[in-house]
């Protein structure tokens, strides 16, 4: 903060994806953002003195395929234009940073960046992204404050409003996350919870979430009814660097409240990462995820089954280029008893309980 900024910033990735089953049908395609996230953005800081300084971030996701925007936004809404984040805020040495707008919830900030998601993204993260760890989600409306790092420590909160009027709870969102890093190890653990505003969905508080919809959970509700009454995400994740090798593991329980008589349904899912940094510009990746759904879904249940289980392989290697650029070859594997398959979060529903996700692409960041 010792002087004021403007940094123009983003990530260009592109990539020819193979998936074996989309609805019984082998699928091959251009895919954007199947390594990284294909944005752009603006961020800045201005010194004000004495340890203060204003802050600000404005980022866009997009489709590098179409040039479409892409990024989040609700199930059936225009796209905002910077759908990613838009805050604006004070940062101080002393006190901590406050930051008003659209951002990432507290989990996402914290958690993710220790889990497998942060290594190869799509290929990497839950199944369906049950459990958020993909960013199916960001919080508007929200007040973030995030403190100074205390011996290794550092905590922060957001809360996002509704702006329902008469109901003060309906529509908010809220989360919370702490993180510890000491020498090898980096801990970090939170809670994410939103509430529903009724038939209009979760448009005020946050973008409407997936719940499993790619695993064939109706992501409007459970039984294709109403939506849920509200979803509550707690997720820890941890990682020791040893030598050339970073081991990881991480859970997630994910519970999603019926609304108006509709049945409830929570996931747990646990995961194991080992990266090793072969050469100092190839890197490998191995994970595996396990994912327990107490429901199975509604073509599920009609055959019989109660619950859901799904198991995933990802293995990923990248090859860097340069700091900026780099090549990646990346891929999962799925098998789901009482649900669809869907490998990661790459959002193809199979026919039934098998499918493969493979792709081949390059990034570059600015």
């Amino acid at each position: 903060m010792a002087q004021s900024s403007v940094t123009l910033y983003g990530m260009l990735d592109s990539s020819i994806g193979y998936t074996s089953n989309v609805g019984g049908h082998q699928k091959v395609s251009l895919d954007s953002g199947a390594a990284g996230s294909n944005k752009w953005g603006l961020k800045g800081q201005e010194d004000l003195g004495g340890g203060l300084a204003a802050v600000f971030k404005l980022e866009n996701g997009f489709n590098i395929a179409t040039g479409g925007i892409g990024g989040q936004g609700p199930i059936g809404s225009t796209r905002s234009l910077f759908n990613r984040q838009a805050y604006v805020g004070l940062a101080s040495d002393r006190y901590g940073t406050l930051r008003l707008g659209r951002q990432l919830d507290a989990v996402t900030e914290m958690v993710q960046g220790l889990t497998g998601d942060a290594v190869s993204a799509s290929a990497f993260s839950t199944p369906g992204d049950v459990d958020n760890n993909d960013n199916t989600t960001n919080q508007n409306n929200a007040v973030k404050y995030i403190s100074p790092i205390f011996r290794g420590f550092q905590v922060e909160g957001a809360y996002s409003f509704g702006g329902v009027a008469g109901a003060t709870g309906s529509g908010q969102s809220w989360s919370v996350a702490a993180d510890y890093a000491q020498g090898g190890l980096t801990a970090a653990g939170g809670y994410f919870h939103a509430a529903n505003q009724g038939e209009n969905g979760w448009e005020n508080a946050t973008a409407q979430p997936s719940f499993g919809g790619a695993l064939g959970y109706p992501s409007s509700g459970y039984n294709g009814g109403n939506a849920f009454r509200s979803a509550g995400i707690a997720q820890v994740a941890g990682q020791y660097q040893f030598g050339s090798y970073t081991a990881g593991l991480r859970y997630s329980n994910a519970q999603y409240q019926g609304f108006d008589g509709q049945p409830s349904v929570h996931f747990n899912v646990l995961a194991g990462l080992l990266q090793y940094q072969a050469t100092p510009a190839l890197s490998l990746a191995a994970e595996y995820t396990y994912v327990y759904g107490s429901a199975a879904t509604p073509e599920q249940t009609a055959r019989g089954r109660t619950m859901a289980s799904v198991n995933q392989v990802s293995l990923g290697a990248t090859y860097s280029l340069s700091k900026s650029t780099s090549l990646y070859a990346i891929g999962a594997y799925v098998h789901a008893l009482g649900a669809q398959a869907s490998a990661a979060d790459f959002g193809n529903t199979a026919s039934g309980g098998n499918q493969v996700q493979a792709n081949v692409g390059m990034y570059h960041s600015f």
